[in-house]
């Protein structure tokens, strides 16, 4: 249990919550229906901490008030959506209590608390109870009571937990749609993921009920965009003037800055233009963002998904049972079918395997040659299945995505690959002249063995692959391969490396009789 934070705690808060609202961003997309029922809170959310995040990663600061200080700038660097620019204001809040912190204790969060929920509800022009702001509030007042962290930090989360269940009888819309407030369910995460750093890995939140799809309300917006832009060479004075401007052009208009010379603009409206003309007027405008609610519904169903290149259907139901998405691709794929598969998963980040060094030509191809809209896509370095199984084995979708790329790409790096062949023609290799019908032990693409019988040969070929050490042997099993073959590794595993597990899958048509993986 700690007593005080420090720029180590509040970074592995960071991470935390940001990982809690990766796990819970489909849910809160669920149940958001207020300002406007467009499902995208929890997305939002989840892009607005990741950007702080990356600020964060960026500036590594070595003092709280300098984590803090990051994170409140990329927050509003990166704020999308009504829900993110509050969250930009809370841990800006935050960021100017803690300004000159190197740790905080008790009585300085309890602080902190009530100045992020000062600067969010200076940031809405028209503050409305039953919303994130509710359960803000009653966190910052919640944490009054006490001075030490870890009851301050308690008390505040149980208090948000208890706003976040009254806030279906402030607002009727949330009411009838039988859910909380999207964005106070996730300010409630954000809270309780600081628990789990103060007290030990404990959660206090349960997790909110999410209605069947059916119950929710349709979109009831008045207004048919959302726009978004930064604003810089401006001041205090002439920003609140353009709220004002946006007020007569619209709804949810948002204002902030961070307290330097940076500000985010949001607005709900119908004039597009006159939203940006006014910003224009106002200061320097860039990264504009408008987004049309009726598009809203084409929005990413998930957030990540791993699509695995595989010759057959029968190796892409191993796959797919290991939950991946599939593209059967035969012999090579064309760049046009992978980017419709790559589409196809639905998802907003997609990890691409290979699993062919050919494939893995075609796969860099068509992502180089993609225009940049649609899904972000990163493709995991693997020359063989066994290697795909090896990376799709520790992929952790709630994990930070770039730890769990580095994570995927290790895994399938440090996977041995060997292979078994039927030489078809006489040719001259590494060890020597091999015939027609000789059986070829490839390790990592390069000819190691000659035989002539098939099992003495794989059992060779697995034995100088432990030379190198190994826990698991994975065996994938083409058509053509003797069926007796996996129980006969099995067997040699058990006399000569009982350390060394083996698990065995069909893979259907291969041009191998079979391929194994160490790790």
């Amino acid at each position: 249990m700690l007593r005080t934070l420090s720029a180590a705690t509040a970074r592995r808060w960071a991470d935390l919550a940001m990982s809690a609202l990766s796990a819970e961003r489909e849910a809160i997309d669920r149940i958001n229906v207020y300002p406007v029922a467009d499902g995208d809170t929890g997305t939002n959310l989840l892009q607005t901490m990741r950007a702080a995040v990356r600020t964060l990663d960026e500036v590594a600061p070595d003092t709280l008030g300098g984590v803090f200080a990051a994170l409140a700038k990329g927050a509003l660097g990166g704020a999308c959506g009504n829900s993110g620019m509050l969250l930009s204001q809370a841990i800006r809040g935050v960021a100017e209590q803690l300004r000159d912190a190197e740790t905080a204790d008790g009585v300085a969060w309890r602080e902190a608390l009530r100045r992020a929920d000062e600067l969010a509800r200076r940031a809405v022009a028209e503050p409305q109870e039953g919303t994130v702001l509710s359960v803000l509030r009653a966190a910052a007042r919640g944490a009054q009571h006490s001075e030490d962290l870890a009851e301050v930090v308690r008390s505040s989360t149980r208090a948000a937990i208890d706003a976040l269940a009254a806030t279906p009888a402030q607002l009727p819309v949330l009411s009838e749609a039988g859910v909380v407030d999207a964005g106070g369910r996730g300010l409630v995460i954000l809270l309780d993921a600081l628990h789990a750093v103060v007290v030990d890995g404990e959660w206090l939140a349960p997790n909110s009920p999410v209605p069947a799809e059916s119950d929710l309300l349709e979109h009831e917006s008045s207004f048919d965009y959302e726009v978004m832009y930064l604003l810089a060479d401006t001041d205090a004075e002439r920003a609140e003037s353009l709220r004002g401007r946006l007020g007569g052009l619209g709804d949810c208009v948002s204002v902030v800055g961070d307290g330097a010379d940076a500000w985010a603009v949001h607005v709900h409206c119908d004039d597009i233009g006159g939203a940006i003309e006014a910003g224009v007027e106002t200061g320097r405008v860039h990264r504009i963002k408008v987004t049309r609610f009726a598009d809203q519904q084409a929005a990413y169903a998930r957030d990540v998904a791993v699509l695995a290149c595989v010759p057959g259907d029968v190796l892409g139901e191993v796959f797919a049972a290991e939950g991946a998405d599939v593209l059967v691709t035969g012999s090579i794929p064309v760049p046009a079918e992978l980017r419709e598969a790559i589409v196809g998963t639905g998802a907003g980040h997609v990890v691409v395997l290979p699993n062919d060094l050919d494939t893995a030509l075609v796969v860099e191809r068509a992502v180089a040659g993609r225009s940049g809209e649609g899904p972000e896509v990163v493709v995991v370095p693997t020359a063989s299945p066994v290697q795909g199984l090896a990376a799709l084995a520790v992929h952790d979708p709630h994990r930070r995505r770039a730890d769990d790329q580095v994570a995927m790409a290790e895994a399938a790096a440090a996977t041995r690959r060997g292979e078994l062949y039927v030489a078809d023609a006489e040719a001259l290799t590494w060890v020597g002249r091999c015939r027609p019908g000789d059986i070829l032990g490839l390790i990592d693409g390069e000819v190691v063995l000659i035989g002539e019988d098939l099992t003495t040969t794989a059992r060779q070929l697995l034995t100088r692959m432990l030379t190198a050490g190994g826990e698991l042997a994975t065996a994938l099993i083409g058509d053509n391969t003797p069926p007796e073959l996996p129980g006969e590794l099995s067997a040699h595993l058990r006399r000569a490396h009982p350390e060394v597990e083996m698990a065995s899958y069909p893979a259907g048509a291969l041009d191998s009789l079979l391929l194994i993986g160490i790790e």
